[in-house]
């Protein structure tokens, strides 16, 4: 199994509506790629390491899927329209990286 995580970093100027991106963006997502997600999950950031540091990361979303050609095929024809939703809950630049589930 692997994960997709798009992590959005937190900083000076960011603007990240959890809300939406809970309640719109991840079940948009999550009805365009079907069944190939296996399941999603949203982090919410809120504090760094250290006592009163802020968090490295305002957000991050989690997709599984079996493989990395099965995150592929099902996000690849919806891309477009994926990316096309992140100006209405954000203005941060999201980091994506793709992993592999170890046990």
């Amino acid at each position: 199994m692997i994960k997709v995580s798009v992590f959005y970093p937190n900083g000076e100027g960011t603007r990240f509506d959890i809300d939406y991106y809970c309640k719109s963006h991840m079940p948009m997502v999550a009805s365009k790629l079907g069944a190939a997600l296996k399941k999603s999950e949203v982090d919410q950031g809120l504090a760094g390491g250290a006592p009163g540091a802020p968090a490295t990361y305002a957000a991050m979303g989690h997709l599984y899927f079996d493989n990395v050609e099965a995150f592929q095929g099902a996000f690849g024809p919806h891309a477009k329209e994926i990316m096309a939703d992140v100006p209405n809950y954000t203005n941060i630049q999201p980091v994506i990286q793709i992993s592999t589930i170890r046990t």
